[in-house]
């Protein structure tokens, strides 16, 4: 990808980060959920999205599915490709966080180097990785959308799992299995392990 040298910014933002924080009374961060395709990322996303504003947080899902309609549209599933759609995802969630937005991220993200892309991104200081541990054949068990059938017969190519592989990451803060816990469990496990991580 060609970076342009050309462009610059010279002008100094008025309104710091703190001072949307203390506008919004909590802490912009981002909390990256990394899994195969069915372990419930997204189900848990939205639903800890709804459990936070319900306590006054703003909070915004990055759901891969809904940027690769829109955002990243442009992408498809090879290796550069993959990284591209982390890059513009990790960088639309900074800008976010620094308004004093709680993003959450719901990507497959499905090795060591994309997850670090992430983070380096963000900043380590506002990046949460989670790691949702259902286990793959859970997970293809589920296929709530035949994904896991269609690349099993070839049609979908470079799929997690099947002909991608998944790397665990080694540096998850937490970890959850959406196939021994259940959903609302899960949510307020998620919810008491973020709560006082954006408390101001």
């Amino acid at each position: 990808m060609k970076i342009n040298s050309n462009v610059f910014s010279g002008q100094t933002e008025l309104v710091s980060s703190a001072d949307k924080e203390n506008k919004l009374s909590h802490k912009g961060i981002v909390i990256w959920m990394t899994g195969y395709s069915g372990s419930g990322k997204t189900t848990l996303a939205y639903n800890l999205e709804k459990r936070l504003f319900d306590e006054g947080i703003l909070t915004k899902v990055l759901d891969g599915d809904v940027l690769r309609l829109g955002l990243n549209k442009d992408l498809g599933f090879s290796m550069e490709d993959r990284t591209e759609n982390i890059r513009r995802t990790a960088e639309l969630a900074k800008q976010l966080a620094s308004c004093g937005i709680v993003v959450i991220c719901s990507l497959i993200t499905p090795t060591e180097n994309l997850r670090a892309l992430a983070e380096n991104i963000i900043g380590e200081q506002h990046f949460i990785l989670y790691h949702i541990a259902t286990p793959m054949l859970v997970c293809e068990k589920r296929d709530v959308k035949g994904h896991y059938a269609k690349a099993r017969t070839g049609e979908m190519k470079n799929f997690t799992g099947v002909s991608n592989p998944f790397e665990e990451p080694k540096n998850a803060l937490y970890s959850l299995d959406t196939s021994t816990i259940n959903i609302d469990d899960s949510v307020e496990i998620l919810f008491n392990d973020v709560f006082p991580l954006i408390t101001i």
